[in-house]
Formats: structure tokens, sequence, C-alpha cells
């Protein structure tokens, strides 16, 4: 018996709708890495991709355990001497609540061309409301 390897024309994508409403932010992370990697496919090829577009609602309302609102800090660098910019938690699920689950979703896919591809499958949204009515999302429950 041969192992089947997908070829680069991969099988149509499917849409998932996730609320992260009450979600631990780690856990729904990595159920969302695991659909945009398309691991639960019975045809995943680790050098394709294979993966869904996820859409995200509600990402203001996500959890974070423990004292992780206040402590937890992430960096970004402009590459300037001084450029290096510190950002809680808190304050960034206060202002952009997007980019919290889109850095945590980040760390858990591949670094390499092909992981930047698969975060681009990634659709956030804090509010409820969403631009992909015409793709017919189904709800995902995580």
């Amino acid at each position: 018996m041969k192992t089947y390897m997908a070829k680069n024309e991969a099988p149509g994508k499917e849409w998932c709708m996730v609320d992260a409403e009450g979600q631990v932010l780690g856990r729904l992370a990595a159920q969302i890495a695991y659909r945009l990697r398309g691991k639960h496919k019975a045809t995943y090829t680790p050098h394709i991709d294979m993966g869904d577009f996820v859409i995200v609602v509600n990402a203001e309302k996500i959890v974070v355990t423990g004292k992780k609102m206040t402590d937890k800090i992430y960096y970004k660098y402009s590459g300037y001497p001084g450029g290096l910019t510190e950002t809680s938690a808190g304050k960034m699920l206060a202002e952009k609540p997007e980019n919290l689950i889109r850095i945590a979703v980040q760390g858990m896919l591949p670094k390499t061309n092909l992981g930047r591809k698969m975060l681009k499958k990634l659709k956030v949204y804090s509010g409820n409301a969403h631009p992909h009515e015409a793709q017919c999302p189904h709800v995902l429950s995580v």
C-alpha cells in the first residue's frame, strides 16, 4: 500500500466560524492552528496547505487565565536603537484584541512561507459581525 501524498491543487477549502466568547486564549489558538494546517483531514500532507479558512468573532471577549493580563508582555522591535516597544496582554486586549489571537495562532504555525500562507486564511473580528456571509461558514464548536 502506498502513502497518499496530496498534490499542489489541494481540494476545496471550507469556511469555519469560531465564537471566541469565554474561550481561553491558548486553547482556542491551538484548535485554530490545527484547523488552519489541515490536520483534521484524512488527506493531511505536511508540505501542502490543506487547511480551511477560519473566521473568529467576538475577539474582545477572549479569556486569559492567571495574571497574564498584567504580567504577559508582547515585544515589538523596529530595528532602530531604542525602538523596542512593550505591550501588556491587557492593553492589547483593550486596544486591538484581533492581534492577541493572531499572535497566539502565529506562534503555533510553521515559521516558513507555508506558515505565512496559512496565517492569511485566519480572519479575526472583534465584534459579532463579519463580511464573509457569502461563503456560508459552518459554526465550529471548540
